[in-house]
């Protein structure tokens, strides 16, 4: 054999040898890519195939399936009371991909998790029955937020501080996850719902940070304590009226120009929601400081899952001091969501443990047998029960003499602070208007926390208040969950 024959032999070779490996690389890698890509048909068909399993609320299924007519797609996702639940399950579409528990556990609800097999299914090659998620919801508290937000662009969380039970998740405006199941007509709904300016879509309980306003002064305070820069709520505090913001000449100044903010106690600045008291309390603490209380109680902290992956609650770094006394009164670059700051409130009531948060109990499979249990969560302290009984008194104090008079509930002890954040370049939109609180029944063991916000409203610029707009939502909450 010549030289020009053997080498194009080698060359030859060398062709089939890559060419298989490429054979095998697109059989084994891309090929398994292929099959489990969104936008292969045939996972649709088989997921839809059967009905799915369903989300559990109070013992009672919100989601089901239908048969479809005509079509591959042999069944369809359908909703109870959706636009009621719909912050808590999502959908699931035969078009989109799933989301909120849909599609946190997806796998289980469409019997493809593989603890759902059986020897069976392994040998027939069957896919196994499907699974059931059940919540932590409560329906009462539930729809006692959602009638309340009414139409209100806005949400809010109720915790049960013992538990960390989730037992309300509210967005509004909601939508209808029915709208989006079918294929065939899932494109116009989807169309629909993303041009909206209001964005349903969004999950604003868990998914749409914004600024606390003078709610996050119950985090100053507590950093306060904690830190011994005060020793009590009844301390006077070291706090000019009206106080100039570090190395500039702004003063900031306090809603009401009568109140008693100068020197004032923790217990009476939170009374009056004192901005000069927390701005300097920040700045006294340092931002430091002020950072790892917030970071105790959640913020910053980017895995925050309930299981739904909540969007990070934010304090920021590397400020100057006139910025660190603006975070003090809940602005500048800090952002909470509702479950945030009912995470705070929750903290508080439970004598300074924060149970972790979550809104699933248990994961079945169909015949009950537990797969997942989360009835018992695990907890953490954020502050001694020394600075959270005493904050809790003065929480009292908000609502039984100051700005949460609207949350009182006859035979029940409630706690809370309002908040109202400014809005746009200027403060020149709408303020946000929140409130945070916990109740404990004065005839049982019941208690909750809550918080709300308030995006918009029908109601007029000078009447945006926590008292006014987000107070009695979570009064109407916090009376459902005492009631139980």
């Amino acid at each position: 054999m010549n030289k020009t024959i053997r080498r194009a032999s080698v060359l030859t070779l060398l062709l089939v040898f890559a060419l298989l490996v490429r054979a095998t690389w697109v059989q084994f890698y891309e090929g398994r890519a292929l099959a489990d890509g969104k936008d292969n048909r045939r996972n649709a068909i088989e997921t839809y195939a059967e009905p799915l399993g369903n989300i559990i609320v109070a013992g009672r299924s919100v989601t089901g399936s239908a048969q479809t007519e005509g079509g591959d797609l042999a069944y369809r996702r359908t909703y109870e009371n959706g636009k009621l639940y719909a912050a808590v399950t999502g959908y699931a579409s035969q078009a989109y991909a799933p989301t909120q528990l849909e599609g946190v556990y997806q796998d289980v609800l469409n019997g493809t998790d593989p603890r759902l097999r059986t020897v069976m299914d392994t040998v027939t090659g069957a896919r196994a029955e499907p699974g059931n998620v059940v919540t932590t919801i409560d329906p009462d508290v539930q729809r006692a937020g959602f009638e309340a937000l009414g139409d209100k662009k806005g949400a809010a969380v109720a915790i049960d501080p013992k538990t960390g039970r989730i037992l309300s998740v509210v967005s509004t405006p909601s939508y209808d996850p029915a709208s989006l199941t079918d294929a065939n007509t899932a494109g116009a709904a989807w169309e629909k719902l993303t041009g909206d300016p209001d964005k349903p879509l969004t999950n604003r309980a868990l998914r749409r940070p914004l600024p606390p306003g003078s709610t996050f002064k119950l985090v100053v305070a507590a950093a306060a304590l904690e830190n011994g820069l005060y020793g009590s709520v009844d301390e006077k505090t070291d706090s000019p009226d009206p106080y100039t913001l570090p190395d500039t000449t702004t003063d900031l100044t306090n809603e009401n120009p009568n109140a008693p903010c100068e020197n004032a106690t923790i217990r009476t600045a939170l009374r009056y929601s004192c901005n000069n008291v927390f701005a300097k309390m920040a700045v006294d603490l340092g931002q430091d400081e002020l950072r790892a209380m917030a970071e105790k109680f959640g913020f910053n902290d980017e895995t925050q899952d309930v299981p739904v992956r909540a969007y990070t609650s934010v304090y920021p770094k590397d400020m100057n001091r006139s910025s660190t006394a603006l975070t003090g009164i809940g602005q500048f670059d800090v952002t909470a969501t509702p479950l945030q700051m009912a995470m705070v409130s929750a903290a508080l009531a439970n004598g300074g443990e924060l149970v972790s948060p979550h809104m699933v109990s248990q994961v079945t499979d169909s015949g009950g047998d537990v797969l997942e249990d989360h009835t018992d969560a695990d907890s953490k302290r954020i502050v001694s029960s020394t600075t959270a009984e005493q904050l809790q008194s003065a929480m009292r104090t908000v609502v039984e003499q100051g700005t949460g008079s609207n949350a009182q509930i006859p035979g029940a002890t409630v706690g809370g602070k309002t908040g109202t954040a400014q809005h746009g370049e200027n403060n020149s939109k709408t303020p946000y208007a929140w409130f945070t609180s916990y109740a404990k029944s004065e005839s049982s063991d019941k208690e909750v926390a809550v918080a709300v916000v308030v995006e918009q409203s029908d109601a007029a610029r000078s009447e945006v208040s926590g008292n006014g707009l987000a107070a009695p939502v979570a009064k109407a909450m916090m009376e459902a969950a005492l009631k139980g």
